[in-house]
């Protein structure tokens, strides 16, 4: 997969996608809304098992007690935790439909350097376009398309943008 100014390429097509509010970043900090620069891999898949099937053998239910730690002085730091938890954190199963199905990205994960961000995952967009806190972001039928056909490990590459 490789990210573009026009899209995600994956597989011969280009699926339209969102990034960061602050763009591409080499040099990625927990809050800056940017989405890290490089070569990157998918580490994991997460769907809501109460709104739609298994999406691929390697899918993990989202539970709701799940969570992901954006705490840079926290020891769980971008891993996922479970509730009740005190220090920061994004709850994964949200009661919108943005995290409904999340492919986990390695930006960071699972040994990360504190403030050096957290939780960048390709999701569901609110809309056509809208920005996101560093993620990538697609119509919920492109992300299930995506997910139904890549293997764990497969290689995501966000080059610097014109």
């Amino acid at each position: 997969m490789v990210l573009t100014p026009m899209g995600l390429r994956f597989a011969g097509r280009r699926l339209p996608c969102s990034i960061g509010r602050g763009g591409v970043t080499q040099a990625k900090r927990e809050g800056d809304g940017a989405t890290p620069i490089g070569t990157h891999r998918i580490a994991g898949m997460l769907y809501r098992p109460d709104r739609m099937p298994r999406p691929a053998p390697w899918a993990v239910p989202i539970r709701p007690r799940d969570l992901w730690c954006d705490a840079p002085e926290h020891p769980d730091y971008n891993l996922p935790v479970k509730a009740p938890f005190a220090a920061s954190h994004e709850v994964m199963r949200r009661a919108d439909p943005l995290y409904d199905l999340v492919l986990v990205v390695d930006w960071n994960y699972p040994r990360a350097m504190p403030g050096a961000g957290s939780a960048i995952f390709l999701h569901r967009w609110r809309r056509p376009g809208a920005q996101t806190e560093g993620c990538i972001a697609m119509a919920p039928q492109d992300l299930l398309w995506l997910a139904e056909r890549i293997p764990p490990g497969t290689r995501l590459i966000v080059p610097p943008q014109p």
